[in-house]
This record gives C-alpha cells, structure tokens and sequence, in this order.
C-alpha cells in the first residue's frame, strides 16, 4: 500500500475521476486481469472488489502483476526524470530554451513532452520559464536592489522584455514593488459581514488583500510607501461584489478581479484553490499532486496559508485528508460557514 496520507477511498475516487495528477503517487491492481495501471488510465473502471493499490509499479510487479500496455504506468518514472531535467536547464540557462531543444533532451517529442511537463507541474515549459524568471525578479526586488540590476540578474535580456512581461501581473511597476508600493494608489475599506468585519483593499487591476478582522494597519505593513486611498466610487463597486461574493459564496465569484504575487509554487497552488468548485473540499495532498509536486504536502499547507484574499482565492475549500477541517488563519468557525453556506 501507499504510504502518504491517501486512504484506499481517496485512491479509488482519483481513479473514478481518471486524475492524471496522480499518477506516480500509487498504481491501481487489477486482481482479475492481472495488471496495474496509472490512476488516469482510460481503460474501463474494473469492480472496485477487484482492486488493489500499491506504492508504485515494482510493489504490483512483486503481487505478480504486470503493467498495463494501454496507460505504461511505469514511463511515470521516465517522465518525473524527463521533467526534472527540463527543470534543471531551464533554472541553469540564460536564454529562453526552445520547446524542441527541451524535448530533444529527454528523447520525447515536443508535443508529448509539453503534454509531460505541463501535467507533472501546472505549467507549460514556457510559462514555467517565465514564472521563474518573475519570481527571480521580485526576489531581488524585494530584497533592494536596483532596478536595472534586478532584471538583468533574473535572465531578462532588458528592461522592455521585463515590462512586457510583467504588464498586468504585478500591479504596479517594478519601482513601486521595491520601495513598498511607491507610486500606486491602493483603495480600501472595511465592512460588516455576518462573518465579521472584512478588510477590503484593491489597486487598479483587481482585490490585493480581503481578511477578517484586520485594520489599516495591515496595509501599512504591506505597502508602507502606498496611497492608501478609504472608499471612492468605483471601489464602492467592488466592494458590493465582494461582500456579495462572501454572503452567499455558492453564486461564484471569479468575474471578480485579483491582484496577487507570490512564487511560481504558490500562484499555482492559488490557482488550484480556485478551480475546487463550491461545495467541495480537497486536502493538502490533492493540491500538492495537481501543481505537480506530490510530496510538498506541508508546502502546499504553507502556500494555502499565505493566501492574501479569503475567500477569492477559497483556500476555505482545503481540510485535512481524514477530512478534518485543518486550520484557518480567520479561526474555524468562519471556515466552518463558509463551507456550509457552499454546501447548500
């Protein structure tokens, strides 16, 4: 049997749901036929009597099974290998690396490969690479250092490709990033909800921070060098659509813009927060397998915590796999009916 968190129910519902982010996390026996196949295997859904799951090919090779011709479950090592040296190059070469000249490295087409790649970590080679180069880039940013400097040493090959890329992601510029939101106007505001008071703040492009029972000093901490801007009008707006959004969470809020910056792990955990539909619950261990890395359970945890907008980003929808409720950094009675409130 496997040996993380999963139960055999847990297993056999990734296998209902044909879920290739799990494969490599445990292969699923078929004690009537003979064979072991990976979770996503498109092959007719034998009796769940029938089944038995083990740690990995070698442990259903040693029950006397063997692999299934249809899904090659044991090519998973091959394409976690594949992909960690795509990685590798990516992270040690100073130009973009071409999709062909990836593949070419790992014996796969590129098709194929960006297929691998893209299941194994929530991103296409491209985007991955581009990602890393962000989070280079706000690193050094954040840390004081030049301008001109920071986007040099992160592998932009100047400061247009920078802007380019950065334009509508960071929501603000790279100077107003540095010395702690200089130049940008953030609005705000705080409200009464049934769930308490709610801070609500957003720039230009869409909420940065939506938190229970913080002040304005929770800005000031974050955006010491922001205009930080009470109310307006059109914020007026968005407020009404978050406060809806937070009463009755099971109408959906995605048409509601975000501003949010994090690593390239943490943004794909975030975006895995938002497609678990109202009503449902995943735990840490499914997060961590859908962006691709399923051992970063307690990472996943951690990223799931530095969420900066509750319920926008519904990390509320994430519990333990004994399906426990886990923690929540507003307090559990909220998470509790938020859940509920979906649930209906």
């Amino acid at each position: 049997m496997t040996g993380d968190l999963m139960t055999d129910d847990d297993r056999w519902a990734a296998v209902l749901r044909r879920d290739r982010a799990l494969d490599g996390r445990f292969v699923t026996g078929v004690l009537t036929t003979g064979i072991y196949c990976r979770p996503s295997c498109a092959a007719r859904h034998p009796l769940r009597e029938n089944i038995r799951f083990f740690a990995d090919g070698a442990a259903a090779r040693a029950a006397g099974l063997r692999p299934c011709r249809r899904c090659l479950p044991d090519d998973v090592a091959r394409d976690e290998g594949a992909v960690l040296a795509a990685i590798q190059a990516i992270k040690e070469s100073e130009e973009p690396l071409a999709l062909a000249d990836l593949a070419s490295r790992t014996g796969y087409s590129p098709t194929h490969f960006q297929r691998v790649f893209t299941r194994h970590t929530g991103l296409s080679p491209a985007a991955y690479a581009r990602a890393l180069r962000e989070e280079r880039a706000r690193q050094a940013l954040s840390e004081g250092n030049r301008v001109t400097e920071a986007i040099y040493d992160a592998g932009f090959s100047g400061p247009s490709r920078f802007y380019d890329n950065m334009e509508g992601r960071m929501g603000m510029t790279a100077s107003a990033w540095v010395n702690g939101g200089r130049g940008a106007t953030i609005h705000w505001g705080i409200v009464p909800t049934s769930l308490g008071e709610m801070l609500v703040a957003a720039t230009a492009k869409g909420v940065c921070r939506l938190s229970f029972d913080e002040g304005r000093e929770a800005l000031e901490e974050r955006f010491p060098a922001a205009e930080l801007v009470e109310g307006g009008d059109e914020f007026a707006a968005l407020l009404k659509q978050v406060v809806d959004a937070v009463e009755a969470p099971v109408n959906g809020f995605d048409h509601i813009p975000i501003d949010v910056k994090g690593t390239a792990f943490q943004e794909a955990v975030w975006r895995e927060l938002r497609k678990i539909p109202a009503g449902e619950t995943r735990s840490y261990a499914d997060i961590a397998a859908a962006v691709g890395k399923p051992k970063a359970v307690r990472a996943a945890g951690s990223a799931n915590g530095a969420n900066n907008v509750a319920v926008l980003i519904p990390c509320h929808r994430v519990v333990r796999s004994d399906g426990s409720l886990g923690g929540y950094a507003y307090g559990l009675p909220i998470k509790r009916e938020l859940l509920k409130r979906e649930s209906k």
